[in-house]
């Protein structure tokens, strides 16, 4: 029987050899070429990347061969290139696209295939649909050219996407600053496609960089998945301590994401960073702009926005929303709850390189430690606190969304409800400003449990009352 391929909140992922294999790999990347045809693009340039997972250059390779096969000319990474780097090729060569061989901070098992648009940000759900409904049921419906041919025609060539990315970079942000700051920076790349930004971009200066995980290791060892949350940090959280670093920057497989630890060696958590890099832009570097914000993320920067007096825009969860809602009003910042920021003057996809640099210039313009810059976040704004239960689940889910809408609570974690808001998922807002959230993961077969307030001790209760209306408990 012939898989039916879905698209999540980015993309497809599968597991690798099970149902991620070369033949449905082509027959996306042929509903991807059909979705671009119809879109007036025949004979245009699509930009094909791939990360460090097990086989993902051979994937990369197949996927450029069926938009070979399709009349498009494909530019396709040397290397395994970070997601954000592939995004801003998109732009910097005027391609029509792109495809992304990645399953980002997905288990070692896996592997997954992205699409972006000619701006280099997320398709919107209804492209994603389309794209869906134009994948052939038989691979023997694929048209391909084969690579070495392709190569020899010029309807494939190989470049080197950093280069461009790297020269963009240095017209965002000012890097003689940080490098001349004398900091220990650690990084954690996850076994990821980061490895080796930060150090070419801060060479040269009295900042030392020191990196881990900085090889191509699929299996991922000391984590269960490049995910930039704990556990799959503990590592180099220890490493910070042990190098006497002033931050930790971590960038997830694909090095869209990025994950922070303070010089304590604790974890910031990515609602906490996004606030944070949210306050950088507007007060330390006075831009004003809208913030784009998934129903997922935190309502410091509803108070940021209420201060600053720039609107703040909510979305479902996905950058597939974010991405077209920050094209169409110019945003400043984009971001969800995963750790996914973008940015106005860059591309409208995460970007965990340029999230790094612009937490060490917020350090070097006002002279703090993270835990420092965090207590100036909490001036402004009070202190917000945050947690997420991810657990598996079985049965329909159609049957869980009536028990949830079913279940009414007044109360959770003893705080009153005071809205229940469905624009993706669930989330009851509560007495406090804080939200518990119960939805559906896009990717794999989980619910997630996430809440914020303003009160420390109340975290635990909320998310255990949050199961119990999910039925998880």
């Amino acid at each position: 029987m012939t898989l039916k391929i879905t698209f999540g909140t980015d993309g497809w992922r599968g597991t690798i050899a099970e149902d991620y294999t070369f033949d449905n790999v082509r027959r996306c990347a042929q509903g991807f070429a059909n979705y671009m045809l119809s879109e007036g693009k025949a004979g245009q340039w699509i930009v094909v990347g791939y990360d460090k997972r097990f086989a993902s250059e051979h994937f990369a390779a197949a996927a450029a061969e069926v938009l070979a096969g399709n009349g498009f000319k494909v530019y396709l990474t040397q290397d395994a290139t970070p997601t954000p780097v592939i995004a801003f090729a998109i732009v910097e060569k005027g391609a029509c696209g792109g495809v992304n061989i990645t399953a980002s901070h997905n288990p070692p098992t896996d592997n997954g295939f992205k699409v972006r648009n000619h701006t280099g940000g997320a398709i919107d759900p209804d492209g994603l649909k389309r794209i869906e409904a134009l994948i052939p049921e038989n691979v023997a419906d694929v048209r391909r050219s084969a690579f070495d041919d392709a190569v020899q025609r010029g309807e494939i060539v190989q470049f080197d996407a950093s280069l461009a990315y790297l020269e963009h970079i240095q017209k965002l942000i000012d890097l003689q600053p940080i490098k001349d700051a004398g900091l220990t920076v650690l990084v954690d790349a996850m076994w990821g496609n980061g490895a080796g930004y930060f150090p070419r971009l801060l060479e040269g200066g009295k900042t030392r960089v020191i990196e881990i995980h900085n090889q191509r290791n699929p299996i991922f060892p000391e984590m269960k998945r490049p995910e930039p949350i704990p556990p799959n940090i503990d590592a180099g959280l220890k490493a910070t301590l042990d190098h006497h670093a002033d931050i930790l920057l971590i960038t997830d497989g694909d090095a869209d994401r990025c994950g922070i630890g303070d010089e304590r060696g604790q974890f910031i958590n990515q609602l906490r960073v996004y606030a944070l890099l949210a306050y950088y832009l507007l007060e330390i570097r006075g831009e004003r702009g809208a913030i784009v914000k998934t129903i997922s993320t935190t309502t410091m920067l509803n108070k940021l926005g209420q201060l600053y007096g720039v609107p703040v825009i909510e979305t479902g969860v996905g950058f597939k929303y974010v991405a077209p809602k920050m094209t169409e009003t110019n945003a400043l910042i984009g971001g969800e709850e995963s750790g996914g920021y973008a940015f106005r003057g860059n591309v409208p996809e995460r970007d965990g390189i340029l999230a790094g640099l612009y937490m060490l210039d917020f350090m070097v313009r006002t002279g703090k430690k993270p835990t420092e810059l965090i207590e100036m976040l909490f001036e402004k704004v009070g202190a917000h606190y945050y947690d997420r239960i991810d657990r598996p689940f079985r049965g329909s889910r159609a049957e869980r969304e009536q028990m949830i809408l079913a279940a009414k609570p007044q109360t959770i974690g003893g705080l009153r409800v005071t809205e229940l808001i469905t624009l993706d998922g669930f989330q009851f807002r509560l007495e406090d400003g804080g939200w518990l959230l119960i939805r559906f993961s896009g990717t794999e077969p989980i619910m997630r449990v996430y809440c914020e307030t303003t009160h420390k001790d109340k975290v635990q209760a909320i998310l255990q009352d949050g199961l119990k209306v999910a039925g998880l408990k």
